[in-house]
């Protein structure tokens, strides 16, 4: 996959002609997700993260905590990175060390692919490693700017040591060009980046919080650790001793795809349809990192329902506003429940006019209409609905 130079044109292609009717806009992708005694996403002070909601507590995972895991896992599938980053001008002072510069003109070339974009765009202060703002950029920026160094050496090691470093030196509109760039990954998530013109990317993905769909109460886990070196010569007892935070239950996930942004920033169809598939697959399959070593809450969704629509995203969080309360088959049969329940009515206010495609599949075999047709495996799922957003046949679905 290639380096996506710039925005597409209005007339790009995209899923089909917008504005037509049946036109796949928006892919909606809900889940919901049985995790055990795990604390995947802390807050300041440990513990697990909360919301209020429907006037109680539950369980809460930050859309970022979720979004950084999807997006290398994208990253992973298309077989290309973009890194977040204030280390640009270290990062360029690095490859051109590499190349056999003098660290002190490598520095130097570093600062001034900032400076030089005679923009607000800046240095941290006092720094000469790390830039004032979070880029977001294609993994290959830094050895293409130090190219763009290597091109104007001469005038670089003339300024070194002089008043004239403190001016701009590289040519600018080639760094602009390099920063404005994108690949595939930068495409989904956006990009901020409002000092250099163009370079702002708004991403073609949203991804809400996770919440539990019912009440959820912290969990202390109190733990110690055993010196393992002559334990009994002075103390049979702990070297360590803590206590941990922790939840449990099922999280209900939403998540956008919204087809006709991704089309703006990817002109080819195969391509925009290769960036879906691989951001819903991974986003099925992540899972945020944090305390994974002593909790392995390595689970798999227990229901995933996708629609492709027309007309606008349709969250259905309000399905668990009231809280769920689990039964002899626990939380997850009945929060699948509820999901079913509040989409069938949901669809009945709204009409199928905006609907194009609706389906399911989960790890019980109960049929719930209101989710639309029941497929045997994720996998299919995601197959089916990449079909109707992207027809083979270029038109839009009916």
């Amino acid at each position: 996959m290639t380096t996506i130079a710039g925005s597409a044109s209005a007339t790009s292609t995209g899923p089909a002609a917008k504005g037509k009717p049946g036109h796949a806009r928006f892919l909606d992708v809900h889940i919901l997700q049985t995790l055990p005694f795990s604390n995947v996403n802390r807050d300041d002070l440990g513990s697990p993260k909360t919301v209020t909601f429907g006037g109680t507590t539950r369980t809460r995972v930050s859309s970022q905590a979720w979004k950084r895991p999807t997006r290398l896992a994208v990253e992973e599938r298309i077989g290309e990175q973009a890194k977040r980053t204030r280390r640009l001008p270290l990062q360029v002072a690095n490859a051109l060390s590499a190349r056999g510069w003098p660290a002190d003109l490598a520095e130097l070339a570093g600062v001034q692919v900032i400076r030089s974009t005679d923009t607000k765009l800046d240095m941290d202060k006092g720094s000469k490693e790390n830039t004032a703002s979070l880029l977001f950029l294609p993994a290959n920026a830094a050895e293409a700017l130090a190219d763009i160094a290597e091109e104007h050496r001469d005038k670089l090691e003339k300024a070194l040591g002089t008043k004239g470093a403190a001016k701009a030196l590289l040519p600018k509109e080639p760094i602009h060009e390099i920063l404005r760039s994108r690949n595939g990954s930068i495409a989904l998530f956006g990009r901020m980046l409002a000092e250099i013109p163009g370079a702002g990317v708004d991403g073609a993905v949203q991804v809400a919080h996770a919440f539990t769909t019912h009440t959820t109460s912290v969990q202390a886990d109190f733990f110690t650790a055993v010196d393992d070196v002559d334990q009994w010569a002075t103390d049979a007892g702990s070297a360590h001793m803590n206590t941990g935070e922790y939840s449990s239950g099922v999280f209900y996930r939403y998540a956008v795809l919204d087809l006709d942004e991704l089309a703006r920033s990817v002109a080819d169809t195969t391509l925009a349809k290769e960036l879906g598939e691989a951001f819903i697959t991974a986003f099925l399959n992540s899972l945020p990192s944090a305390k994974k070593n002593s909790t392995a809450p390595h689970t798999v969704p227990d229901l995933v329902h996708v629609a492709v629509r027309s007309d606008r995203p349709v969250s259905l969080a309000a399905a668990f506003e009231k809280p769920v309360r689990a039964t002899s088959a626990g939380w997850g049969e009945p929060s699948r429940t509820a999901l079913d329940d509040y989409t069938a009515k949901v669809r009945k206010l709204l009409g199928d006019s905006g609907l194009c495609h609706s389906a399911y599949a989960a790890v019980d075999d109960t049929e719930r209409n209101g989710l639309g047709a029941k497929t045997d495996s994720y996998q299919q799922l995601v197959a089916d609905a990449l079909a109707v957003a992207w027809p083979t046949n270029g038109s839009a679905p009916e």
